[in-house]
């Protein structure tokens, strides 16, 4: 008699399989696109590897290579120099509301 998959105790949280740190890298855009240098003039493309606070994105997140990702980093502080691309978003504040100290001290 063959065993019985799937039944018996449940899987652990950890033992389970897929989680948000599994599955495959996305393929470095330039390295498919065969693009051998990045160009800091190209600012649509650039725009993508921006937050909307004005940082450079990491590897992690835009899924490039490292040899593209230093060119990328790169081409953004020239394009910024440049005046392409802004230091920071627009209005120059975060999203977030932020207090300040004073806003602190009043509360207690």
């Amino acid at each position: 008699m063959a065993k019985a998959r799937g039944r018996g105790k449940p899987l652990r949280r950890r033992d389970r399989r897929g989680g948000p740190g599994s599955g495959r890298r996305k393929p470095c855009q330039f390295c498919r696109d065969k693009i051998e240098q990045v160009d800091y003039k190209d600012v649509g493309t650039l725009r993508k590897f921006i937050s909307e606070k004005g940082k450079i994105r990491s590897r992690r997140i835009t899924g490039s290579c490292r040899r593209h990702q230093v060119q990328i980093a790169r081409a953004v502080k020239r394009a910024r120099e440049l005046a392409l691309l802004p230091y920071v978003n627009e209005g120059g504040r975060d999203d977030s509301p932020r207090r300040e100290r004073g806003d602190r001290d009043r509360d207690r």
